[in-house]
């Protein structure tokens, strides 16, 4: 499920610098804002930081900020000001909406009013800045970063960029994409490409490695729902999926920083944020990705786990894992070989012939036999000697590959070989359900419901229905109250919020160790 394209059709890929239709730079371009780059820039430094009263020209002075207080909660409208606020402004950006929103009965997501509703009042966009720049001033992490929006017409813009979250979140607010996907960080600005002399000085450095899982890979062997419809039970697979490759992430390559989201339908992206594999090349994400794939060949094939014995420590480890998922999720609520032709399908898995023709007798003498009972069945008429020839070890091992077809994870893996593919946003809106693409907490990864995930209608249905303590603090303390802090969107956005400090924290740990080191290297030569 690559999402750099649109779901029911081809997007239009446009690049508005060689078109006659109005060019997307001037429309976002420096002229708008009455400040330049550099100034927001170091006000935006001010901000984040936390420095008050500081003035655009005078030098900014490092301090020593603990990462908690980088968070400090503001309203959601002033969450980016500078002090030139009233300068910055864009004419063409829309004002945020005087609370309540009031949300009509017959309100969609789609409606342009509640998408740019929560646009202004619940996308988290410190947070989405910081995690992307891994620190909260400015650098090339976030200024250099492609995003791409795909617009309500379906046009697709790529290679934007912005210095700042303002600019950013300004930009989605005048045109307000359908979605926005992220993609690498470049060698220079994104917009800049077409400016410089040689092609090839323009190619991505670093991206977070990703990975995506959709349940319609899985329809051969899901029988409870198809094509984009899901439900709690065929919701399994995904977290069968999350455990095995959160596992292999961590413990088989030492990554530290994995971070699930719900696609907003029927499936999950994991986003590799550690520095390490940020910076891999398309040869190594092409390694890890074969590493993590078993499941090969499409619906119509037919075996398709064939693995070497003995066992790969990380086989053997998520057959652990799965095999008890394999009883209850597949077999009891999927009851995958009810039908004649399923139970052929597993019938061809095995490899004793005769073994084979026993169990297809006694299944057409029982139709409607459950697949818990066809599965028992296997061991129970190979310990009756149906067959004199019967390899003991070979039904083992087919067994074992049956487990793992019907339960290891599926990839789009191709979504993680390369560098430069794009990935739909994190905290976007999936325009079919509604529903906010939010991450995963894989300590409660069992009770992670995705039809209990809210829809930005409902969000802003809690808005209007929350009732504010006097003046609008929260009782027993002094700070104001944004927005998603009054909806189901706020242990989302904590939970984001933790992960991005605990990333930052760990990046700014290496540059003073880096620091450090060269310091320590320029000493020991006597300089």
């Amino acid at each position: 499920m690559p999402h750099s394209v649109a779901p029911e059709a081809p997007p239009i890929e446009v690049d508005l610098s060689t078109t006659e239709a109005p060019d997307y730079e001037e429309l976002a371009g420096d002229e708008d804002h009455s400040q330049s780059v550099e100034e927001q820039d170091r006000d935006v430094i001010m901000g984040e930081a936390g420095i008050e009263g500081a003035k655009s020209e005078q030098p900014v002075v490092k301090q020593d900020v603990k990462l908690e207080d980088l968070f400090a909660e503001v309203e959601s409208d002033e969450e980016f000001s500078s002090s030139n606020a009233q300068d910055a402004k864009v004419p063409s950006s829309p004002e945020a909406p005087a609370s309540p929103f009031n949300l009509q009965p017959s309100a969609r997501a789609s409606d342009p009013e509640v998408m740019r509703s929560f646009y202004q009042r619940l996308f988290p966009w410190r947070y989405l800045f910081q995690w992307l720049n891994h620190s909260p001033l400015p650098s090339t992490d976030f200024g250099h970063r492609e995003f791409a929006f795909t617009l309500q017409n379906d046009a697709y813009l790529r290679y934007q960029s912005f210095p700042t979250a303002d600019l950013l979140r300004k930009d989605v607010l005048r045109l307000m994409p359908s979605r926005f996907e992220i993609g690498p960080v470049y060698t220079t600005n994104p917009r800049d490409r077409k400016t410089l002399r040689k092609s090839t000085a323009f190619k991505p450095l670093a991206k977070e490695l990703c990975f995506d899982i959709d349940l319609t890979d899985y329809d051969d062997i899901r029988t409870c729902c198809d094509k984009a419809n899901i439900c709690n039970r065929c919701w399994q697979f995904i977290t069968m999926a999350i455990k095995v490759v959160d596992i292999a992430l961590r413990e088989d390559f030492g990554f530290k920083h994995v971070m699930w989201v719900y696609s907003g339908r029927r499936g999950a992206h994991a986003w590799v944020c550690d520095k390490k594999a940020r910076n891999m090349d398309d040869q190594k994400r092409r390694a890890i990705a074969g590493y993590l794939e078993v499941i090969k060949g499409g619906a119509q094939s037919g075996k398709k786990v064939n693995i070497k014995r003995p066992l790969h420590p990380h086989i053997a480890r998520s057959l652990d894992i799965l095999k008890t998922h394999f009883q209850g999720d597949v077999l009891e609520d999927q009851d995958p070989w009810e039908s004649v032709e399923r139970s052929e399908h597993l019938l061809q898995l095995l490899p004793d012939k005769g073994l084979n023709e026993s169990l297809r007798k006694k299944w057409e003498s029982a139709p409607g036999r459950a697949s818990t009972s066809k599965w028992a069945d296997i061991d129970a008429l190979a310990k009756a000697g149906t067959s004199k020839n019967l390899d003991s070890r070979a039904l083992l091992e087919a067994k074992q590959d049956i487990v793992l077809e019907y339960t290891y994870p599926r990839l789009d893996i191709e979504v993680s070989k390369k560098l430069n593919h794009l990935l739909k946003s994190p905290f976007v809106v999936h325009p079919g359900t509604g529903r906010v693409c939010v991450p995963i907490d894989t300590r409660k990864l069992e009770t992670f419901d995705p039809l209990g995930v809210p829809t930005v209608t409902e969000l802003l249905g809690e808005i209007d229905q929350w009732k504010a303590a006097p003046e609008g603090k929260v009782e027993g303390e002094g700070k104001s109250i944004q927005d998603w802090e009054k909806t189901s969107l706020k242990p989302y956005v904590e939970y984001f919020r933790s992960f991005v400090i605990a990333l930052m924290r760990d990046e700014k740990e290496v540059k003073v160790k880096r620091e450090r080191e060269e310091t320590n290297g320029v000493d020991a030569i006597g300089f």
